[in-house]
């Protein structure tokens, strides 16, 4: 192969102040408490970096914390440094490979994202190119013969996506095996597979398990503590779906009740269906919550995660229809569709409807309110489509992201600051699964059971949305639950939904825990009122247990919160002092019981 014209001339110099001048974000201004030039984590980062200068590094930064400013301040001291010539940066999708060459500019590195595998070679006025995984794995050899031609550091962005196919990984060894370095980076170090992960070092934990190790991490409970990324509210949104069966059977369920799996999956695409109650009223919400944090934060934008291009374009309707304002959609990773996303970061419109692409790596930092309205439940999906809304650029923003009442997704929201590993073996579960099982991996492939059912269900004759409707269930902020006393459409609700735009954590759980104890006492003298016959007759009495359960359970958390105290602790507790068995098997005078002396312990509080 004919040596490229990049390497037949002299390397482009950057300054000798390696990009100083690089601010700690891009494309917008600095986030509220990070330092002059890099932030802390950035700083500590290139420290741990320059002590070995390894050929690989990994480093794992939750979404919204600056990876690409950490990565090309890196780039730079090395090309200063004449530690390598060139840079190759590795992109999982065409919008993400200009957002790159962009970034890269202003740190004052050279990037052609517009190469091709045509080319052969690119230009000698650029410090080299970004290109893409699929880009890579068409023509392994020839990004071998770039590589090992000049001395190069590849960025890998988004490593994990190496491991999308086994022809991927092998491509992406052969092209960037005989790289000078190689700097790795993820925002979410973990995969739903065992694929792995090319460059990623694995070691044996104490069970044996290989799991990857990340040469620097900071993780989003370190980078929310720093002020670096925003604090998420989740608003949970339940409700009554309707459906048939291929067998002409009518079903109906609620969002959030113990279903088994498969009712779960055909609720939860009930309530997805445009045709239906659910979405036009949770996006309703959405909106006015959108509006109240316009007031503070006047160009913040909203965020619609569809799960196909029906959807999309079927929920830009109801939007429209709504705000009276066109929502930008985005259906492909194409250039019409990156610009789309472009114009939308750079003006001040409210909405934009997408399906996948925005998931990942996407900076559109003046997005403030999500609506998940999606079937995809695995937590890589999850992760990095919640990473869209935590990128912080002022002191006092806080994200809002409107959730369907599924388990799965409950799961994910309340273990969003919990940091995970990407692990290669399993260990025997007695279940067939082969030798080594990793419960990571279990936890996964549990979680995407229900998309598979609900795939199954996409055959057209073998299901029908009847009808649905949506109702205010919850506010999960902080580990803590809030607002399990509001009704549908009413002031309750909107005291929830129409928080201030900025506030401070401290400031918003504050604010939570007054209203949902104001709900408390309404919804208590509501009950005291009304006579014991209609109290009585109303309900069956397993709806009954289950309401009991579901806010003493509230309750608990609340006050678990408050006093830094397990909930096992607190419920064992709650037995002690007011008797009775544990709470599936408590009655509702039991449970009232709890209940009563919790309030008190939570208005003493005050």
């Amino acid at each position: 192969m004919s040596t490229p014209d990049s390497l037949q001339h002299p390397t482009p110099r950057i300054g000798t102040a390696a990009a100083e001048h690089l601010s700690p974000t891009f494309p917008e201004r600095a986030a509220w408490g990070t330092v002059g030039k890099l932030r802390a984590w950035q700083q500590e980062a290139m420290d741990a970096y320059f002590r070995d200068e390894p050929r690989d590094f990994l480093a794992a930064a939750t979404p919204g914390a600056g990876k690409t400013t950490f990565a090309l301040r890196l780039a730079a001291e090395l090309l200063a440094r004449r530690t390598v010539d060139r840079v190759t940066v590795v992109a999982p999708t065409e919008h993400l490979k200009k957002q790159w060459a962009d970034a890269a500019h202003r740190a004052g590195i050279r990037l052609d994202p517009t190469f091709t595998n045509r080319q052969g070679r690119y230009a000698g006025h650029y410090h080299g190119v970004v290109v893409t995984y699929a880009q890579v794995a068409v023509r392994a050899a020839l990004h071998r013969d770039i590589t090992v031609s000049s001395r190069t550091l590849v960025i890998l962005d988004e490593v994990h996506h190496g491991g999308d196919a086994l022809s991927w990984g092998d491509a992406i060894r052969e092209a960037f095996e005989g790289a000078t370095r190689r700097l790795s980076l993820t925002g979410t170090p973990f995969r739903s597979d065992t694929a792995p992960i090319p460059f990623v070092t694995y070691l044996p934990d104490r069970h044996g398990i290989r799991t990857s190790l990340t040469d620097y991490n900071y993780g989003y409970g370190r980078a929310l503590a720093d002020g670096v990324v925003r604090p998420v509210m989740f608003m949970v949104y339940a409700g009554h779906m309707r459906w048939r069966t291929n067998t002409g059977d009518e079903m109906e369920a609620r969002l959030g009740e113990d279903n088994t799996k498969d009712i779960t999956s055909q609720a939860w695409r009930t309530a997805l269906d445009p045709e239906g109650a659910w979405i036009p009223q949770v996006l309703t919400a959405a909106d006015r919550r959108l509006s109240e944090v316009r007031n503070a934060i006047p160009d913040a934008g909203g965020l619609v995660i569809a799960t196909d291009h029906y959807a999309a374009r079927a929920y830009a309707a109801i939007l429209h229809t709504i705000t009276g304002e066109q929502p930008t959609v985005v259906l492909s990773d194409e250039k019409e569709a990156s610009d789309r996303i472009e114009q939308f970061a750079s003006n001040d419109s409210r909405w934009l409807v997408a399906v996948r692409m925005v998931s990942e790596g996407v900076d559109v930092p003046r997005l403030s309110v999500g609506v998940y309205a999606t079937s995809s439940s695995t937590p890589l999906f999850f992760a990095q489509a919640i990473g869209r809304f935590v990128r912080s650029r002022r002191r006092g923003e806080t994200a809002s992201v409107f959730l369907p009442n599924v388990p799965q997704l409950m799961a994910l929201a309340n273990e969003l600051e919990r940091e995970r590993d990407h692990a290669l073996d399993r260990s025997d579960s007695g279940s067939g699964e082969g030798e080594l099982w990793n419960p990571e991996d279990a936890m996964v492939a549990d979680a995407n059971r229900p998309d598979k059912a609900s795939d199954g269900l996409m055959d057209e004759f073998s299901y029908e949305a009847i009808s649905s409707d949506a109702q205010f269930d919850r506010v999960v902020f902080d580990g803590a639950e809030f607002g399990s006393y509001a009704q549908p459409e009413t002031e309750e609700e909107y005291d929830f939904i129409g928080l201030p735009g900025l506030l401070e954590p401290d400031q918003v759980h504050e604010l939570l825990t007054q209203r949902h104890r104001r709900q408390a006492k309404r919804i208590d003298s509501r009950q005291k009122a009304a006579p014991v016959e209609e109290q009585d007759a109303s309900k069956p009495l397993y709806r009954t247990l289950k309401e009991q359960r579901s806010l003493l359970n509230s309750l608990v958390g609340l006050y678990a919160k408050n006093t830094n105290q397990p909930h096992g602790l607190v419920h064992a507790e709650l037995r002690r002092v007011c008797g009775g068995p544990a709470v599936p098997q408590a009655s509702v005078t039991q449970l009232q019981s709890r209940i009563e002396f919790l309030r008190r312990k939570l208005g003493g509080a005050r």
